[in-house]
């Protein structure tokens, strides 16, 4: 299983390096591409959920490991929420509608935090 997913990463990594390299990109493409961004990022996140949900895998790791894990994931979540911030604010600047955005979140906001 996990060399089939590491072999599928590397596609996907392969369809990002190709999209990147697209030039003139009109708005239906950066569409596109930006889907497909967030497609690889919800089954990489889904991934993540089967092994932190698994106390078989998670006890391999050591406590620097999942200190380091931690620390990178820190990272990258507050960066991408400051981001999803940043993107709303100009889309409320931009007067789109957000209610149910903000009504979807705040239904599953729980079960997160």
């Amino acid at each position: 299983m996990s060399s089939e997913w590491i072999r599928s990463c590397k596609r996907i990594l392969e369809k990002i390096e190709m999209l990147e390299r697209v030039k003139d990109k009109d708005r239906l493409e950066h569409v596109r591409a930006i889907r497909f961004m967030l497609g690889a990022l919800q089954r990489s996140i889904w991934g993540w959920m089967q092994w932190v949900n698994n106390p078989d895998i998670m006890t391999r790791f050591t406590n620097e490991e999942l200190s380091e894990i931690n620390k990178k994931m820190t990272e990258f979540t507050k960066s991408f929420i400051k981001y999803d911030m940043e993107i709303t604010k100009k889309g409320e600047e931009k007067g789109l509608e957000i209610s149910r955005r903000l009504r979807a979140a705040r239904g599953r906001e729980e079960i997160y935090i």
